[in-house]
């Protein structure tokens, strides 16, 4: 069965390739695109689910959601985001809840991400999938958050 996954925040499409981190970029998490955070955006951004499933894993910079045919796709906000022990980010949602595609899930500020230094790159990330198995819209492309990234056939 197919699975559209949506661009959890507004922004341009970045080839999971080009993210600045070897982690991403070398896909050892697995395939997918990366979404760069529209830099008017100033205030406060609220990052939505991309696909329906399950919330399996929950930090305030990343999560996980797993739909009902086991297919799990992970959601980074910002690079090196981890170290911030969670200041500037709001967790709407607990692990093993059930949520909708285009939920809200974590609000965070990309602008703040970037006044610390820091990329505010979004990966989203089809875990384990094979790359051949994903058909990723346009590089370059501006999305709105709910938009259609990716296709997991």
């Amino acid at each position: 069965m197919r699975l559209d996954v949506l661009a959890p925040v507004a922004g341009t499409l970045v080839a999971v390739e080009d993210v600045p981190d070897p982690v991403f970029a070398g896909k050892f998490v697995g395939p997918g695109v990366a979404v760069e955070p529209d830099a008017h955006a100033r205030g406060p951004v609220t990052a939505l689910a991309p696909i329906c499933g399950t919330v399996v894993k929950i930090h305030p910079h990343a999560f996980v959601i797993v739909d009902h045919e086991g297919r799990a796709v992970l959601v980074h906000l910002g690079l090196d985001t981890v170290g911030l022990a969670g200041t500037g980010f709001t967790v709407h949602v607990q692990e093993g809840r059930t949520v909708a595609a285009g939920q809200k899930i974590v609000t965070w500020q990309p602008a703040s991400i970037a006044a610390r230094g820091l990329s505010p790159i979004v990966p989203v990330i089809a875990m384990e999938a094979a790359e051949s198995a994903l058909s990723i819209q346009a590089v370059g492309q501006r999305v709105s958050a709910g938009e259609k990234v990716l296709t997991w056939a």
